[in-house]
């Protein structure tokens, strides 16, 4: 007799998620189909995967890479990725002897276009306010533990400039393609808590 998996149990805040949506529907406040739009669009039109695009180019095409980091706004709308939060950029590029993370201290600017909606966390103000006194902690807390010899750099994204991270390429990865590459970039990676 084959065994069933048990079905996934739904958080609680999945739960509340469905009801409210449930509720403004059924008093016609809401479209179910513009909710699927907007979902949509945030999950595969803008968003991680767009800026893991970035990121494989630039690692497939070392003149798009020179381009990135000389002037990342211009370079990503190459891609066709632009609009409101991503106006202004600026890529910073991990190595073996630096590795970057990104913060807003103010309130949470985030680059929309390349990393869609941002991550809870990223909005909270622990992360806000650790991040810049222990970014070493804050790594940690996400399992990146670096070399003590790697350098550390905090980058404060505000509401004129927006960072994203340009992660090291991972060993091994040479031989494989474009599409390939962007399937192993990570929106954390982009964010620098987390190393690919």
């Amino acid at each position: 007799m084959a065994k069933t998996k048990p079905a996934p149990v739904e958080s609680e805040t999945a739960i509340r998620v469905r009801a409210l949506e449930a509720i403004l529907i059924e008093k016609g406040l809401i479209d179910p189909k513009a909710i699927d739009a907007l979902v949509d669009t945030y999950e595969t039109k803008v968003g991680p995967r767009n800026g893991a695009k970035v990121v494989a180019r630039a690692w497939f095409d070392p003149a798009y890479k020179q381009r990135l980091l000389a002037d990342a706004t211009s370079a990503i709308k190459e891609l066709g990725f632009s609009g409101m939060q991503g106006e202004d950029m600026v890529v910073v590029e991990n190595t073996d002897s630096v590795h970057n993370v990104i913060v807003c201290t103010l309130c949470s600017c985030y680059p929309w276009p390349t990393l869609g909606l941002p991550p809870v966390w990223y909005k909270s103000a622990p992360y806000r306010a650790r991040t810049v006194s222990d970014p070493r902690g804050v790594l940690k807390e996400f399992g990146t533990i670096l070399p003590e010899d790697v350098e550390v750099r905090v980058w404060d994204t505000t509401a004129e400039l927006r960072y994203l991270v340009l992660p090291k390429r991972p060993a091994g990865s040479e031989a494989l393609g474009e599409e390939a590459l962007a399937a192993l970039v990570t929106r954390d990676s982009m964010i620098g808590v987390t190393v690919l």
